[in-house]
């Protein structure tokens, strides 16, 4: 392309290593797309984004941006003082927003004159932490994206259909991907945390109600698990809170559950490589990133039957009714107990790297950026969109 397009990210936290969905989106996806010739910034949000990292990392560069430290107001805030910082000083090419939350802001981005991608990573309105207030900003955010952006992505075919049905508007699809790891991490990692490779079940998650942590830690306890089979949750809270507490709580009453706290990098890799399981029990997802890393290290999943962890393809023997504990524990029982080889996992390894990409996920991204800019892509790329 003649021309490198300005692209400027809002709406998330921070890169690399800060929890979250949306931020692991993007540390796999920013970072490519400088690859493929654009110019991208972000704007992160004060006292998130690790003051180590610098102001650029691996070609994307970093505008950190004040944000208040309240849950209600924190994304919304911050995503106004971005806009108008893209709006009247960076003047990018294309704004892509984070999520319907931020989404709120595509009109005013509109209105000052930029061009506009906003990226719907579920609805986040059905997330229990909210009240009846946020559910509804929400949901207004999600209907001004839908109506005024110039280009809608959606990570999942079930996003798609809903913001169709209610707003008219058919998204592109671009889903969440996998990188498939260059080596096995280092089990010797593990003894940080007391944990067997091939006896601990997982989650990783941030500490949110929806991800329902405590089904998770009662069928562990009914369950009973043989051979020294311990639970190790990954994550933290962004903000202190009861259910937070409750989970700690939780934890601490049941033999065998290791709360790790928010992990990164190398014992991150580990806690996903050498587990025996990983189980995601939640109640809300877009397409959840925390099974395709799961996958991508080819370890066996189990999830709740909602239709986004539905979508990512897996038999339906390693889906359990949302809520069910007992379901859960039966689950719990049956693969702790069943041997896996080498084999086994490298097929699974090889099915999701098949079916998600990220270098794929970043050329679709880029052709959607041309577009809107006028530009070429380079011959062979897809038209936008993962169909």
């Amino acid at each position: 392309m003649n021309h490198v397009p300005r692209i400027t990210w809002i709406g998330l936290r921070g890169f690399p290593n800060v929890q979250g969905g949306v931020e692991t989106c993007a540390e796999q996806l920013c970072p490519l797309l400088h690859e493929l010739g654009c110019d991208v910034t972000v704007i992160t949000r004060r006292g998130y984004q690790p003051p180590t990292v610098g102001a650029a990392w691996h070609g994307v560069r970093f505008v950190g941006l004040w944000a208040p430290r309240q849950k209600q107001l924190e994304a919304v805030v911050h995503t106004f003082l971005a806009v108008l910082y893209a709006g009247l000083v960076a003047r990018p090419d294309v704004l892509h927003i984070q999520a319907i939350g931020p989404g709120l802001w595509t009109l005013l981005a509109r209105a000052l004159g930029l061009k506009v991608v906003v990226t719907h990573h579920g609805p986040d309105y059905d997330r229990q932490k909210w009240g009846r207030l946020a559910r509804f900003v929400l949901r207004l955010g999600e209907a001004c994206a839908a109506r005024w952006c110039n280009e809608l992505i959606v990570i999942s075919r079930v996003i798609q259909r809903s913001v169709a049905a209610q707003h008219g508007r058919v998204g592109v699809l671009v889903p969440n991907g996998i990188t498939l790891p260059m080596r096995q991490p280092d089990p010797s990692l593990l003894q940080a945390f007391d944990l067997v490779p091939g006896h601990y079940v997982l989650l990783v998650s941030r500490l949110v109600p929806e991800k329902r942590h405590l089904d998770l830690i009662a069928a562990f306890a009914q369950a009973q698990l043989a051979d020294g089979w311990k639970l190790a949750i990954v994550g933290a809270a962004d903000h202190a809170d009861a259910y937070a507490r409750s989970v700690a709580e939780a934890a601490a009453r049941v033999p065998g559950v290791v709360m790790t706290g928010f992990q990164t990098g190398a014992a991150l890799e580990a806690l996903y490589a050498h587990a025996g399981l990983f189980v995601l029990p939640s109640s809300h997802e877009g397409l959840p990133i925390a099974i395709l890393e799961a996958l991508s290290h080819g370890v066996r999943v189990l999830a709740s039957d909602i239709p986004a962890n539905l979508e990512v393809g897996l038999p339906r023997s390693c889906h359990f009714p949302l809520g069910d504990v007992a379901a859960l524990t039966t689950k719990l029982q049956q693969h702790s107990a069943e041997p896996e080889s080498d084999a086994e996992r490298k097929q699974r390894q090889q099915w999701a790297a098949s079916k998600f990409n990220w270098a794929r996920n970043a050329r679709a991204t880029q052709a959607i950026y041309a577009q809107l800019c006028g530009l070429q892509t380079v011959p062979g790329w897809p038209a936008p969109g993962i169909q």
